[in-house]
């Protein structure tokens, strides 16, 4: 099998609201958080960059249901996102990076199993580098992973999608969303204020985050892969 490079793993409809959407699998990653993970970014694939896909509230078709995308605002408000947006992913990065790449036509597509597969090959991969992974169908993730040596991956959709636990850790936004994922055998990763409100005994500290010292990065720690491992969940402090 060639070498791995960076490509398009999906190009179609959101399984979230059916508008057109294009996944991006990058191979290789800086990122001092999560290490050198295969990165999947998930974007709107309508032409407009993601900073106005945010503040237009395009961007439904990629984050759905996600609280931190802020609310949609018209295109001549002030402000180039959605008001009140709190996701810590900056979109004048490495999205609008990559979704620049993308308009030049810069970026191959990894065709069938066999080279999706190939790209996440004795790696660890990160489902939604931005976007939401549920937003892609899952055998496009079945494939990247086939290989792989593991994953992490969250999702904001449950209320909307049948979001498979063991893929992704749940995303809550409160303390009563968690426990309610708990009861059903599932695992969360939670955003919380102070590390005071970890629920003691049901979730710890992400290793990877400030306040536990950065002992680990998410390719080394692994544990935001699902209901895939018997784990507490896991919560980290907004930032």
């Amino acid at each position: 099998m060639q070498k791995a490079m960076s490509s398009i793993i999906y190009r179609g409809p959101s399984e979230i609201d059916g508008s057109p959407i294009v996944a991006i699998a990058i191979v290789k990653s800086r990122n001092v958080k999560t290490g050198n993970m295969v990165q999947t970014y998930i974007l709107c694939d309508n032409g407009i960059d993601p900073m106005m896909n945010n503040k237009l509230g395009l961007d439904y078709a990629i984050c759905g249901n996600c609280t931190l995308k802020g609310e949609a605002v018209s295109k001549n408000a002030k402000g180039k996102h959605a008001k009140g947006r709190k996701c810590y992913v900056k979109l004048f990065q490495g999205v609008l990076i990559t979704w620049k790449h993308l308009q030049k036509n810069g970026y191959p597509v990894a065709q069938g199993h066999d080279e999706i597969a190939n790209l996440g090959a004795g790696r660890m991969v990160r489902i939604g580098t931005y976007g939401d992974g549920a937003a892609v169908p899952s055998y496009i993730w079945d494939s990247l992973l086939s290989e792989s040596v593991g994953h992490t991956a969250y999702s904001h959709q449950e209320d909307i999608l049948s979001i498979d636990p063991n893929l992704f850790m749940i995303s809550a936004d409160t303390q009563e969303q968690a426990k309610k994922a708990w009861d059903n055998g599932k695992r969360t990763f939670r955003v919380i204020n102070n590390t005071q409100e970890i629920v003691k005994g049901s979730e710890i500290l992400c290793p990877a985050s400030k306040e536990a010292g950065r002992r680990a990065t998410c390719d080394t720690c692994k544990l935001c892969s699902g209901a895939t491992i018997k784990a507490k969940s896991i919560a980290i402090v907004m930032h």
